[in-house]
C-alpha cells in the first residue's frame, strides 16, 4: 500500500493561518478529507499521515477529530507548546486514540537558528519521545547543525526530516545543504520524507531531471528504509498536480529493487510512524 506520509487539511474559517498569505490564493481556502479522498483513490495511495499548518493545540485537536472520521488518515503529527513545564502532561491529555502518531513545530520560522538546543525545548522534545511519538524536524540549511545536534542527544528517539530540510533549488547552490544533510543521514534515528521539492523550485519552471535528482540524493544518503514518500497537498498545488508529485518519487526510485520500492512507497512511514 502507498502512504503519503505528509499532507495537511486546513480551513481559514475556522483557524487563522499567518502564512496563508495572498500570494498563495491558488491555496487560500478550505481543504478537507473530500477534497483528497478522490485523488488518493486515483492514485492507488491507501493512507495518509495528515500533519499540522498552525502552532496551535486546538488545530492538533481538530486534525485528532477529523482522523477518527477518515479512514485514510492513519495518523496525525500534531503541534504542542515545547517550551512549556506540561508537555508530557499536555500528550497523555491529546491521547488520540493511538492516531497522535508525531509533533512538529515550524522550526525554521524561529529567529534563531538553535532554537532546537534551547533547555525548555530539549525538555519537550524528550517528552515527545517519553509518550513514544516521532519528533517532526521542520529546518532549513541554517538549523541543520541544531536538528543534527537534537538526533544525537536523542538517540532512542525516532525522528523525521520534512521536506529534506527545504534545499535551496532555486538558489543553486547546495553546497552546505548537502553537506549538513549528508551528516544527519550518518545518524540511524533520523528518517526522510521526500516531500516538499517542487515548491523550493521555481513554481511556474521546475525541472524534473532536476528534482528527481534531489530525491535520489536523499535515498542514496537515507537509503530505502529511512526515506518516505510525502506529497505536501495541498501546499504542492501551488506548483504541481498530487501525481506530478508522485511521479518524481516514482521516477527516482526508478533502479530500486521491488522491496526497496515498497519501503519508500509505504512502508517506512508505516514503520517509522507505528501506523
Amino acid at each position: 500500500m502507498i502512504v503519503d506520509a505528509h499532507q495537511h487539511f486546513w480551513d481559514p474559517a475556522l483557524h487563522v493561518y499567518p502564512w496563508l498569505t495572498d500570494d498563495l490564493a491558488v491555496v487560500k481556502r478550505r481543504f478537507g478529507p473530500e477534497d483528497l479522498e478522490p485523488v488518493l483513490r486515483e492514485h492507488g495511495v491507501g493512507g495518509t499521515v495528515l500533519v499540522q499548518a498552525l502552532g496551535s493545540l486546538d488545530e492538533t485537536r481538530s486534525l485528532l477529530a477529523v482522523a477518527e472520521t477518515t479512514p485514510f488518515v492513519l495518523g496525525v503529527v500534531g503541534w504542542i507548546d515545547l517550551t512549556g513545564a506540561d508537555a508530557g502532561a499536555v500528550l497523555e491529555d491529546l491521547g488520540g486514540g493511538g492516531t497522535l502518531v508525531g509533533i512538529r513545530h515550524q522550526v525554521h520560522d524561529e529567529p534563531d537558528p538553535e532554537w532546537l538546543l534551547r533547555a525548555d525545548v530539549q525538555r519537550g522534545i524528550a517528552a515527545v519521545g517519553e509518550a513514544g511519538l516521532v519528533y517532526d524536524l521542520l529546518v532549513r540549511t541554517a538549523e541543520l547543525p541544531a536538528a543534527i545536534e537534537t538526533v544525537r542527544r536523542h538517540p532512542d528517539m525516532r525522528f523525521v526530516l520534512d521536506h529534506a530540510a527545504k534545499p535551496p533549488v532555486r538558489d543553486g547552490d547546495t553546497t552546505e545543504w548537502a553537506r549538513r544533510l549528508e551528516g544527519l543521514s550518518a545518524l540511524p534515528n533520523v528518517s526522510c520524507k521526500l516531500s516538499g521539492l517542487v515548491t523550493e523550485a521555481d513554481w511556474n519552471a521546475w525541472r524534473s531531471d532536476e528534482l528527481v535528482a534531489y530525491h535520489r540524493r536523499v535515498v542514496d544518503w537515507f537509503g530505502p528504509d529511512r526515506a518516505m514518500f510525502g506529497s505536501d497537498w495541498p501546499v504542492c498545488l501551488l506548483a504541481a498536480r498530487y501525481d506530478e508529485v508522485l511521479g518524481l518519487v516514482l521516477e527516482a526510485l526508478g533502479d530500486l529493487d521491488a522491496d526497496e520500492r515498497d519501503a519508500v512507497l509505504g512502508g517506512t512511514a508505516t514503520r517509522v510512524y507505528g501506523l
